[in-house]
């Protein structure tokens, strides 16, 4: 599939004119939306779980092809803290089968102050059928360490890349076989955009660390402003044209070293 390329949600008042047409009601988002981008991180689970029937109508209104990738319960991830993790993963899997075919990786956001625990980690991707891909995006530095991503990499389960201010925010680790990327914010005016060489870099990073084949899911999450639309647009464009910059050791970062820009 290749690096396939979207936003964090779709549901924003201010892409009226940008992604939008002014007249297009709110009902409709959905379906223009997937017109333009082949995939979407929905972030709607993490506040509020929807209904089977939600998800199935989302599932409905998309594209055969359309991507949804779905932001794990803060019930699991911010107040279970990922204890016990039995259940809340059984009722999301519940709910969002109803995306049948459509369903993409899982994302497990941790709280910035949770602190590294490779067996609760290791717990709570058990917890996952083999079947559904998982990706963590850890925001506490203990993180970054061999145990973790020697559990990421035994559960197959993705390290999200995460960009925060047009920089690396974790290590460029690569866990298994496909991958996942989460934009904040850049530096670009106006705020919060990403100015073009922050893309490319980020297109390289891609085509250095997965073959062209690879899935690799890529989602801007600067909604301010229809920012996310613009820079997915254009990243898109340099996704594709971009060629791997040179070989490098399965695993490795751009930049060596632990994979931390500092």
């Amino acid at each position: 599939m290749g690096v396939i390329v979207g936003t964090s949600g779709w549901q924003y008042r201010d892409w009226k004119g940008v992604l939008y047409p002014p007249e297009l009601p709110g009902r409709l988002w959905l379906e223009e939306y997937a017109r333009h981008f082949p995939t979407v991180e929905s972030n709607a689970a993490f506040y509020r779980l929807p209904s089977a029937e939600t998800f199935a109508d989302w599932r409905e209104r998309t594209p055969d092809g359309f991507v949804m990738a779905v932001k794990a319960s803060r019930y699991l991830t911010h107040l279970k803290r990922l204890r016990e993790p039995e259940e809340p993963v059984r009722r999301l899997l519940a709910h969002a089968a109803g995306l049948g075919p459509r369903l993409g990786p899982v994302l497990l956001q941790l709280p910035p102050t949770l602190r590294a625990d490779a067996a609760l980690l290791d717990t709570c991707l058990a917890a996952f059928p083999p079947t559904v891909r998982v990706a963590v995006e850890p925001r506490h530095p203990t993180w970054w360490n061999p145990e973790i991503r020697d559990v990421l990499t035994a559960r197959r389960a993705a390290l999200c890349w995460a960009d925060r201010a047009s920089h690396p925010a974790t290590p460029l680790w690569r866990t298994t076989d496909w991958g996942y990327l989460r934009l904040h914010a850049g530096r670009a005016r106006p705020w919060p955009r990403y100015g073009p060489q922050a893309l490319r870099t980020w297109a390289a990073r891609i085509a250095d660390t997965w073959p062209p084949d690879a899935d690799v899911h890529a989602y801007f999450n600067n909604d301010p402003g229809g920012a996310a639309v613009l820079d997915a647009t254009l990243f898109t464009r340099f996704a594709r044209f971009t060629d791997p910059p040179g070989p490098g050791p399965s695993g490795g970062t751009p930049s060596g070293g632990d994979g931390v820009t500092h």
